[in-house]
């Protein structure tokens, strides 16, 4: 099994997080993993991509041009990669602020109305990890005690507090996301 990633949005959305706490989640369930993180010279408002490629054999290059699996978390993400898409792959993105919404009819696109949940849960910080929840329902491919441990490699120590709270962002996710075609 190897699954080649990408989740992309704006700078302050999460995505580098998200793909970390992922990456750690493959390492702590023993497979190969790759975490390319690319981002502009903005930290907040910019955007913001990271590759993460996770494997049970070894991994010849970090750097793809087409990938099994697209995040996108706006518009400027959609319109780059959707394209990059493998046919029969995945697309994942969050309706919100998305004027035109995937267009692919040889790919599974899922939405899954994470700002509005994170806002639904009075904490916008839980929205990279809703999204977490949404791809982890379609692709299982590691395990939420994983995920959790993932978390805790992840998150400064003075943060671990926010881990069930994180949790329950990703449970979330995975009851919320939607099959669009």
């Amino acid at each position: 099994m190897t699954e080649e990633i990408i989740i992309a949005g704006f700078g302050g959305q999460g995505v580098l997080s998200m793909g970390k706490i992922l990456a750690y989640s493959g390492i702590m369930q023993g497979q190969e993993v790759s975490w390319m993180p690319s981002y502009g010279p903005e930290m907040r408002g910019g955007t913001a991509n990271v590759t993460v490629i996770l494997s049970d054999s070894r991994i010849s290059s970090p750097v793809i041009q087409e990938y099994d699996t697209v995040i996108a978390l706006n518009q400027q993400s959609l319109d780059k990669f959707e394209s990059r898409v493998k046919p029969g792959g995945t697309l994942i993105y969050d309706p919100n602020g998305i004027s035109t919404p995937p267009t692919r009819k040889d790919i599974a696109v899922y939405a899954v109305k994470a700002t509005d949940e994170a806002t639904a849960m009075n904490n916008s910080k839980t929205f990279n990890m809703i999204v977490l929840g949404a791809f982890l329902k379609i692709k299982p491919i590691v395990e939420m005690e994983n995920v959790v441990k993932g978390l805790q490699k992840s998150l400064p120590e003075r943060h671990h507090n926010l881990i069930p709270m994180n949790e329950e962002a990703i449970k979330r996710g995975m009851q919320i996301v939607e099959k669009i075609s």
